[in-house]
């Protein structure tokens, strides 16, 4: 069998220089986006940056605890794990998907044509992360390292594969916020940013501990989690820049954020929190995490 040949210092170099200069380059590009789209254009989305703004904040300060004590059992663990899904299942029933029907009503559809709408919306999103997950590097911290670029992930530093994986999940969460508030209810908008800011407070803890079990210090590992949420600001204003040009598109987007949702719930939460026996810890976290975002929708919504 032939073995690969081993790949020199001299050949990485100019490949993480390529991929910093792509990097920095796509990060200078969206922050002059998101500074003309929030200030100078719809004030919706401005709100929406502001509330991306404030769920990252809130993964921040999940992770802060850690630099006081770092253990977190595995069953709490499980139960926030649990607790998360819970929260973004009732967020994409009640936030998302029953106001995409709604909206798509309101231009005229019919159920059918509604319910067939807000279903191949759905399927996109799914679709997008599934896409993204496949083929994007990055690395969970059980699973390994996933997507089909081995030159990127000989270029990129390991840590910030696992940031990436963390990323890729909180991007439907800014989605979903950006929609909210791109549908022109206030209330809705924040309650739908005032439950995922709940979860992602035990989520930007699960993070940091997740660091430091596999070697981090506790300074590098707060900062590491907290840098997890910074794609939910960026998520929540591409979501409402894009709508704020067309009514028509509301209902697709608030399927499309759903769907990304579902999709991230389904194929990585639940099974990471059955994942070491405790199902019946992440299943309790689930319903109180459900119960929970579907008050402050009925509630403030």
């Amino acid at each position: 069998m032939d073995h690969p040949e081993p790949v020199s210092p001299s050949a990485v170099a100019p490949r993480r220089l390529a991929v910093a200069s792509a990097l920095a380059l796509l990060a200078g590009g969206l922050a002059w986006w998101i500074w003309n789209a929030a200030w100078f254009g719809d004030e919706r989305v401005a709100h929406a940056l502001a509330g991306g703004c404030v769920a990252a904040g809130a993964t921040a300060l999940g992770a802060v605890p850690v630099l006081l004590s770092q253990r977190l059992s595995d069953r709490a663990q499980d139960g926030l794990f649990g607790f998360g899904a819970g929260v973004m299942l009732a967020a994409s029933s009640f936030s998302l998907v029953i106001p995409g029907l709604e909206a798509a009503r309101g231009l005229g559809a019919g159920p059918w044509r509604a319910g067939l709408t807000l279903g191949a919306a759905i399927l996109l999103g799914a679709l997008m992360l599934l896409l993204m997950e496949r083929y994007l590097p990055h690395e969970h911290f059980i699973k390994g390292a996933e997507g089909r670029t081995p030159a990127a992930l000989r270029a990129i530093r390991r840590t910030w594969l696992f940031v990436f994986a963390i990323a890729l999940h909180n991007l439907p969460e800014g989605l979903a916020i950006g929609v909210g508030y791109a549908g022109n209810d206030p209330l809705r908008a924040s309650a739908l940013m005032t439950g995922i800011s709940i979860q992602d407070i035990p989520e930007g803890l699960v993070v940091a501990v997740a660091l430091i079990a596999i070697g981090y210090g506790r300074v590098r590992a707060v900062l590491l989690a907290a840098a997890t949420g910074l794609v939910e600001p960026l998520g929540a204003v591409a979501g409402a820049a894009v709508l704020s040009y067309s009514a028509s598109l509301l209902p697709w987007g608030l399927g499309f954020a759903a769907g990304a949702m579902l999709f991230v719930i389904s194929n990585e939460i639940i099974p990471e929190s059955h994942r070491k026996g405790h199902e019946a810890y992440a299943t309790g976290g689930l319903m109180i995490g459900f119960v929970l975002m579907m008050l402050l929708d009925t509630a403030l919504g």
